[in-house]
């Protein structure tokens, strides 16, 4: 709530007081401030902007931060260094057994394209710690080629990503890596739907289905397998259609009970929903349906009724899902 990150700005700037004074946190109420609402062209609320050497123009955006110490980092790596320097396993381990999840880069040299890639990215996501290396022995002690990025879940890697010069960009290793504060797997329910917006993947997938069904684990581990191939990309949700409480979500994407199990992808960007044409949901139909979509492939799904036969009879024509586009557009 609006309420609760007021408080967690707050706490960040009590913090920051102390250890870095130049930071100055405000706040606007802009129900009052109309000129600074269309200055800064404020959508939604709470938006926090970052403005860097007393500059109006193009302040930074902080989204998706919530927690007074993330606050804190975020503004830390955007004033200063963003990883951490490893020069040591020690030091190493340290850092991966900290928290639940860091992110290590292994480099052959720290000044090349691929560090600077990495520098940016950690700017972006706060949640967790960064650190690099180009020495040889840690690169050893891990057995991993340099120029990699490795994701490190309770202390042990759970993703390699190589880095190779120009390949890679900040906003997809930003996804990637903000995927792992998720299962690989998301079951939908009012606590985890917060955490799925907070991750800055556009594209959803949703498996609708009722968790007791004897086919449930089969079409699960199928589910599974294919989110681990499209991790980054395409974010999986599973919905338990067993729950009452997620009525609204099946009244949106209009599920009934005949339909289940059935997948859709939805495009939080232009808000468009695809259907899987086939009806199995076996490794192989998921794949083709996530390839298709992320290729432009896949045809956008619209809930709709049949045309009425008598649709242009009258002056007031009739207009159904089918036929809008065509007839408006």
């Amino acid at each position: 709530s609006s309420q609760n990150l007021s408080e967690e700005f707050a706490e960040a700037a009590r913090q920051l007081k102390k250890e870095a004074p130049r930071i100055q946190f405000g706040k606007i109420d802009v129900t009052h401030q109309h000129d600074l609402r269309k200055e800064f062209n404020i959508q939604a609320f709470p938006t926090v902007k970052f403005f860097v050497n007393g500059s109006r123009e193009d302040p930074i955006d902080c989204k998706g931060v919530r927690k007074a110490s993330t606050f804190i980092t975020w503004v830390k790596r955007r004033t200063g260094p963003s990883t951490v320097l490893i020069n040591s396993t020690d030091q190493a381990e340290a850092i991966i057994k900290a928290d639940d999840l860091a992110v290590i880069g292994f480099f052959r040299e720290l000044h090349d394209e691929s560090v600077e890639v990495f520098c940016e990215t950690a700017r972006d996501v706060p949640e967790m710690p960064f650190g690099m290396t180009a020495s040889e022995d840690v690169c050893a002690n891990y057995g991993i080629q340099r120029n990699s990025l490795v994701v490190f879940k309770k202390g042990k890697p759970v993703h390699n990503e190589v880095l190779e010069d120009g390949r890679q960009n900040k906003l997809g290793l930003t996804r990637l890596i903000k995927t792992f504060t998720l299962d690989l797997i998301t079951e939908y329910n009012i606590e985890t739907s917060v955490k799925i917006f907070d991750v800055p993947v556009e594209n959803h997938i949703l498996l609708f289905t009722p968790t007791t069904s004897e086919t449930f684990s089969e079409i699960y581990e199928n589910y599974q397998s294919a989110a681990a191939e499209f991790r980054g990309k395409i974010l999986f949700v599973l919905v338990d259609t067993d729950e009452a409480r997620n009525g609204r979500i099946f009244e949106y994407f209009r599920i009934r009970d005949i339909d289940v199990p059935a997948v859709r992808i939805l495009n939080l960007t232009s808000d468009a929903k695809y259907k899987m044409p086939a009806d199995e949901v076996t490794l192989e139909n998921l794949k083709e349906f996530c390839q298709s979509y992320l290729n432009g492939k896949a045809k956008q799904h619209l809930s709709s009724e049949k045309i009425p036969q008598d649709w242009d009879k009258m002056p007031v024509k009739v207009l159904v899902g089918k036929n809008f586009n065509s007839i408006v557009f």
